[in-house]
């Protein structure tokens, strides 16, 4: 029997867990803890412990397929690639869209940027960032210069007052939710804000229970509270920041008495104000945060707002501090920095900056140009030109995104997808967005590549190959060049092996540059940024000062705006949406792994026991949800566990899709749709 242990990165959430896939006779069996990593320290939650059953699950794609008359048919490798070169060498650049993936490697993300600039010439190439933490990148860019986590997973325990609003730490990222138990151990208080009591809410010192999409009230309430009893840092605020009187002349309206913000978020104004308190005087605060934060139409004005609170207290620069965006995907941090979006190359190098545009036309060496140096469409612009302007977008190829699940007014993306003339998905799983395509391409899973991924706390950690992909399936990036070569470019995707992605990858983008694939065998990794081959890495940012031009952070005036929908006499209740332990997003790989599917088989909505029995609906009964874009048939979990006046459905179930519900209206900045609040009715179902 020929059994061996290989060293992976969990392909999940972006904690960015390591583990050991346990390989049988040159199969993936089963997995076992990693104990020397310094992220999870030899633990995993449940989807890491059971990453390893979908890998050889039977419906994994082996073959590429060519839809014919209707009906997918089984092609050789040549067929398909010489079908997708000859239409897309038929389309002009703008005619042309590109969508990158959170799932995949760097080096995938690398070779998807590079086709859609390079190869295809167009500018519109985005991936699902846009749909989770856009405004995240967005808003941190704007006041910080960088738009990330700033501190390290490890030192949130060196915390003493950790601040959790709009993330359900303990569920969706359980590895970090053990560091801020650990900082509890040593003494630490936490302060948690959410519609729901949740299993994080469960460990909390404080909880604050409150109607969606009032953050920014809330946020500034804690500051109108901290500057008028004096525990702002002076210091702080007057060596690293701008802008801090515009800021106190709108937290200090009375609009934002904790008497006023009771009245907007449903929080008792003497639990804002101990909470305040607590949180002013811990003299070390770590701010954690995730798409309760993001998914709004004012969600960079919700990043913003944690921003303001940190710098007013001068939570930066050091260990137990900072704004700590949780990322949701494995790799959305990396996608990013890979410059799967319409506006940057790698390291987010501006496109409409013509220095940059002259650096990756140079290094690229595409004899006949790149694409031009002008930004794009978001992923939730382009489901509306598709939508709404058939035939602008002929062309679309798609690498590990399922935006059939995953993005919000499922109806009208549906209908955008069939718009399009040619449609490519790349997958690993015939995806319901794989189903709408004209060509499915088989690509290899995260245990049967070598590769990296960037984790939430900027961490670059390595894949590593455990086994043979199914059938004829290839790596992403490999797809992509052979691609890339059919158009007219194989010089241009001359890779032997990742590695050699990735030293392009660090080749051309700052703060990767440092980076190698030998310096990534350590247990630790490396943290961007990262300049030189000798630079140790910086899990901390903003130690000195900010990554502004001038070193110093901004605070931002901003006014508490009320979601784009909110209840009425029609719709009465706001609907709020997130994930559950079991399963991660739209549920390819967890639901075909049998012990998470079996655990949890299907999704529900939450209702408060007073709604419930207001409205005759009994535990686990069969319902309908209805909202101005469509409804579904889903069982009701009738909790006090979560406010009145507000439900929540997981997202991750396709025959109860949270997101036939869900408003597609967007913030206008960071172009994020409000999966986080829109108004709701629920019905009994009537017997025929």
């Amino acid at each position: 029997m020929d059994l061996k242990f290989v060293q992976t990165t969990c392909p999940y959430c972006g904690t960015g867990c390591t583990f050991n896939l346990v390989v049988k006779n040159n199969k993936v069996v089963g997995s076992i803890p990693n104990t020397r990593s310094p992220v999870n320290l030899g633990k995993t939650c449940p989807k890491g412990t059971y990453a390893y059953e979908f890998v050889n699950s039977k419906e994994r794609l082996t073959t590429p397929l060519i839809k014919k008359e209707g009906q997918f048919v089984e092609a050789s490798w040549d067929e398909a690639i010489a079908l997708i070169a000859e239409k897309f060498k038929g389309y002009k650049p703008d005619e042309i869209a590109c969508l990158s993936s959170a799932r995949t490697s760097n080096e995938d993300n690398y070779a998807m940027m590079k086709l859609a600039r390079g190869a295809f010439k167009t500018r519109h190439i985005d991936h699902c960032a846009r749909l989770c933490h856009s405004s995240t990148v967005a808003g941190l860019a704007a006041v910080f210069g960088s738009g990330a986590m700033t501190n390290s997973i490890p030192d949130i325990e060196e915390s003493k007052c950790i601040f959790i609003i709009g993330s359900n730490t303990f569920e969706q990222h359980p590895l970090i939710g053990r560091r801020v138990m650990k900082a509890k151990q040593k003494g630490a208080k936490l302060i948690y804000a959410d519609p729901r009591y949740t299993p994080t809410a469960k460990q909390a010192d404080i909880y604050l229970q409150f109607k969606s999409g009032s953050d920014v009230a809330i946020l500034n309430c804690f500051m109108h509270e901290i500057i008028k009893n004096g525990w702002e840092n002076k210091e702080f605020i007057a060596n690293r920041t701008t802008g801090f009187e515009e800021l106190k002349a709108v937290v200090m309206k009375d609009d934002y008495s904790p008497e006023n913000v009771e009245k907007i978020s449903g929080i008792p104004a003497a639990q804002l104000r101990e909470a305040a308190e607590i949180y002013a005087k811990a003299g070390t605060g770590a701010l954690l945060y995730s798409m309760g934060i993001t998914q709004h139409t004012v969600g960079v004005d919700n990043v913003k707002s944690t921003a303001n609170l940190q710098m007013v207290l001068g939570y930066l620069g050091r260990p137990g501090c900072g704004v700590n965006a949780l990322r949701g995907q494995n790799n959305v941090q990396g996608a990013c920095d890979m410059g799967a979006l319409p506006v940057v190359y790698t390291g987010y190098q501006k496109v409409i900056d013509p220095v940059a545009h002259k650096k990756f036309e140079d290094a690229w060496g595409f004899p006949d140009g790149i694409a031009e140096g002008a930004n794009g469409y978001e992923v939730t612009t382009l489901i509306n030109v598709l939508a709404d302007n058939p035939g602008e977008i002929k062309g679309l190829y798609i690498m590990g995104e399922n935006p059939m699940l995953s993005d919000p007014n499922l109806h009208h993306a549906e209908e955008g997808l069939k718009n399009v003339e040619f449609m490519v998905v790349q997958d690993i799983f015939l995806t319901e967005t794989a189903e709408l395509a004209d060509v499915v391409l088989p690509a290899t899973c995260y245990a049967e590549r070598d590769g990296t991924q960037t984790s939430t706390e900027r961490r670059v950690q390595k894949w590593r190959k455990a086994q043979d992909p199914p059938g004829v399936a290839k790596l992403d990036w490999k797809i992509i060049a052979d691609v890339a070569a059919a158009m007219g470019y194989a010089d241009q995707f001359a890779w032997e092996t990742s590695e050699d992605v990735f030293n392009e990858i660090a080749e051309l983008t700052p703060s990767y540059h440092g980076m190698n694939y030998e310096r990534l065998e350590k247990p630790e990794a490396l943290h961007w940024p990262c300049p030189e081959t000798d630079h140790p890495g910086t899990p901390i940012l903003h130690t000195q000062k900010f990554a502004t031009p001038d070193g110093l952070g901004i605070l931002s005036p901003l006014e508490w705006k009320a979601p784009a929908e909110v209840p009425d006499a029609e719709y009465p209740f706001v609907l709020t949406t997130g994930r559950c332990i079991w399963h991660w997003h739209t549920g390819t790989m967890t639901r075909n792994s049998p012990t998470l599917d079996t655990e949890v088989p299907t999704g529900w909505i939450e209702i408060n026991v007073e709604d419930a029995k207001e409205l005759g609906i009994e535990d686990k009964e069969l319902i309908k949800a209805i909202t101005r874009r469509g409804e579904v048939e889903v069982p009701a979990k009738v909790t006090e566990d979560i406010m009145k006046g507000v439900m929540f459905m997981p997202f991750h179930f396709k025959e109860c899709a949270a997101n036939k519900l869900t408003n597609d209206a967007l913030d206008p900045i960071a172009k994020i749709p409000e999966f986080k609040a829109c108004a709701v009715k629920v019905e009994k179902i009537k017997e025929a």
